[in-house]
């Protein structure tokens, strides 16, 4: 059988309205009906109470004066008032007409009848006795009883019983109503139309502002994207149906965050970091199916669901979607270029709760946020934050505090001479309870707060004090300092540093500050002129991890760099891959066209390092060499030289992740 059409909600609140509003209507006009015979009856009192007062004065009254009707009326008194009553009967204004005496008895009747037709226990006549008028409608006729007062006594001397017609007054007052009722419902019908129409237009005005409250509760303000609320009602919805179909996977949902935006606010301003995520909202929609939902969790967060996808098509869809986020954007007359971090988790496999979900994608969107990937799939049993983020920012105020941050130094090797010509700071955190933690446990949750600054500012402070002393044991080592993006996102990051370096006395030539490429990315104007002030100022300047970003040629080429760092990705398989070594020796020959040198990372074995140097590298970092040590330890390496120049290494140990 056919489902008949649901009304619409606003179409069942103006019928509800309308017929709610009819009731009152309708007793409007009954009530308007109602008084027009009201007014018919009370006209016919004024009228029958005039009539007979007229015929009291006018006639009876001077017929009785000087009567006694409790002995009877004289023949000259009968005659008399017969005279006189017979104008008004036959004129028709009178139907009947009898006086009475106290007793009741009739003294007198137009028709000559002996028989009244008013007891004398009659609640009217009793009125007349008493010195007042009774007027009673019957049928069509209009009985009024009232006193006879003659001229001469100014007593009554018996009761007058009249009746009048009634059919007349009837006739005019139902030719008023007819006159009248149509006027009376054309105005009720034009007040009815009018409530329905403000009725209509009410509703209406509520339906609008329910759904605007609606949309306005389940979207974003800024972005018009769903929110959080919304976006967990549809991977409800997508998880049940998923379970009710069966299907493996029933889809993904997906966590994206975008890297350096509190940068963006910090920088250009709130304004600014508004129009970047609209922005991204919109290309977020623009590169996904018109059945995939995208919402605004909050902040730079933002949710994906991707229904009925198959791991490998999701990966590469977010992928290209990274891609398309990750084109510059003009904001506020900046160029700004966008990255973010992906985290998917694949429903009903990984979880089968919203929960649960939204749980694994945000610790795989963790990973890829700090790794080298920025689309991460969760691994049941995979790494995830150990430490609750806010927890250790506590935790890390407090180290700042109490200093409980080292450091430590990676030896930077002229491949020509086999010399230690600088080191790489490499901050770590002797932890109160968990001992020396690596720079992976610690700085992710660093660098999205406040506390890079600060760290920052420790370290570039420990690293100067550390070359005065071994300055002054004679090894002229220059110092690498990594320094985040939050740190290139102010104008006055220059003026500390050239401060620090005045106050311990180091020339600016011997210190490099070290910048990767996703530190650069989100605002290339602001960066370049920050590193342009201290390249200026003498500071060596070198671009970290260069590869695996998206640094362009013609950002590299506007940047004020000395010095370009080739990540370890490219380095380890130089040995093996002939496309590796392909990339390598282009980096090494677009460097050096810049006025660049070149140093490589990760480089662990021999074979490697002779292969960089018949390249050209100028030099390399790696465990081929040493581990990051305290200076003292590299210092006494160095002065032995056996060690660092040989290329002997104690132990294959894990690469380490630098600060």
């Amino acid at each position: 059988m056919p489902r008949r059409p649901r009304l619409h909600p606003g179409t069942r609140l103006f019928l509800v309205y309308a017929a709610v509003s009819l009731v009152p209507v309708t007793l409007l006009g009954l009530a308007l009906i109602h008084g027009y015979q009201e007014r018919g009856q009370a006209h016919a009192r004024e009228q029958g109470l005039a009539e007979a007062q007229v015929i009291e004065q006018m006639a009876v009254a001077p017929a009785l004066r000087g009567a006694d009707l409790s002995v009877g009326l004289t023949p000259h008194q009968r005659s008399y008032l017969q005279s006189s009553t017979d104008l008004a009967l036959f004129n028709g204004s009178v139907t009947s007409l009898q006086v009475l005496d106290f007793e009741g008895q009739v003294a007198f009747s137009d028709d000559g009848g002996s028989t009244s037709q008013v007891a004398v226990d009659d609640p009217g006549f009793q009125t007349a006795l008493a010195g007042g008028t009774d007027l009673r409608i019957s049928g069509r006729s209009v009985r009024v009883l009232q006193p006879v007062f003659p001229e001469t006594s100014g007593q009554a001397v018996g009761v007058l019983e009249v009746y009048l017609p009634y059919s007349d007054i009837l006739a005019k007052v139902q030719e008023e109503t007819r006159t009248a009722v149509p006027r009376m419902l054309a105005g009720l019908l034009a007040l009815y139309t009018v409530l329905a129409m403000i009725s209509f237009l009410t509703t209406r005005a509520l339906t609008r502002y329910a759904v605007e409250h609606e949309r306005q509760a389940l979207h974003d303000s800024l972005t018009g994207l769903p929110n959080r609320e919304l976006f967990r009602r549809v991977a409800s919805r997508a998880l049940t149906r998923s379970a009710r179909l069966g299907h493996r996977p029933g889809g993904a949902l997906v966590v994206v965050d975008l890297d350096h935006f509190k940068e963006v606010n910090d920088t250009l301003g709130h304004h600014a970091g508004d129009e970047l995520l609209q922005v991204v909202a919109q290309r977020l929609s623009d590169s996904l199916r018109s059945d995939d939902t995208v919402a605004r969790l909050g902040g730079d967060e933002f949710g994906i669901i991707l229904p009925s996808r198959d791991r490998a098509d999701t990966v590469a869809l977010l992928c290209e979607v990274r891609r398309a986020l990750s084109e510059p954007v003009p904001v506020s007359g900046r160029i700004l270029s966008v990255e973010a971090s992906f985290g998917v988790c694949f429903f009903p496999d990984d979880a089968d709760t919203v929960e649960g979900l939204l749980q694994h994608a945000d610790a795989a969107m963790y990973q890829g946020k700090h790794g080298p990937q920025g689309v991460v799939v969760y691994e049941p049993g995979g790494s995830t934050p150990q430490v609750d983020a806010l927890v250790l920012q506590g935790e890390l105020r407090r180290a700042l505090d109490h200093e409980q941050f080292v450091l430590l130094y990676q030896p930077k090797i002229d491949l020509a001479t086999g010399r230690v010509t600088g080191v790489e700071a490499l901050v770590r955190w002797q932890h109160p309870e968990r001992g020396l933690l690596a720079p992976a446990e610690f700085l992710p949750v660093v660098e999205r707060s406040e506390l890079i600054v600060s760290l920052t500012r420790w370290v570039l402070g420990r690293a100067l004090a550390d070359l005065v002393a071994w300055t002054a044991v004679g090894h002229d080592w220059t110092v690498s300092v990594n320094v985040s993006a939050k740190n290139l996102a102010s104008l006055s990051f220059a003026e500390e540093v050239i401060d620090l370096l005045d106050r311990s006395g180091v020339s600016p030539s011997r210190l490099c500050l070290e910048v990767t490429e996703s530190a650069i990315a989100f605002d290339l104007e602001t960066t370049a002129e920050v590193i342009a002030a201290l390249s200026a100022s003498g500071i060596a300047m070198a671009l970290d991890d260069f590869g695996v970003g998206y640094t362009a040629i013609s950002q590299l080429r506007a940047l004020a760099m000395d010095e370009i760092k080739i990540d370890r990705l490219f380095i380890t398989g130089l040995a093996e891959l002939e496309q590796d070594r392909a990339i390598v020796g282009s980096v090494i020959d677009l460097a050096h066209s810049l006025g660049c040198t070149v140093t490589a990372e990760g480089v662990e074995s021999a074979e490697v390092a002779t292969w960089l140097g018949q390249a050209g590298c100028d030099h390399a970092q790696g465990y081929l060499w040493l581990r990051p040590v305290p200076w003292p330890v590299l210092a006494a390496y160095d002065q032995s030289g056996s060690a660092l120049r040989t290329g002997q290494t104690h132990e294959h140990r894990p690469r380490e992740v630098p600060a």
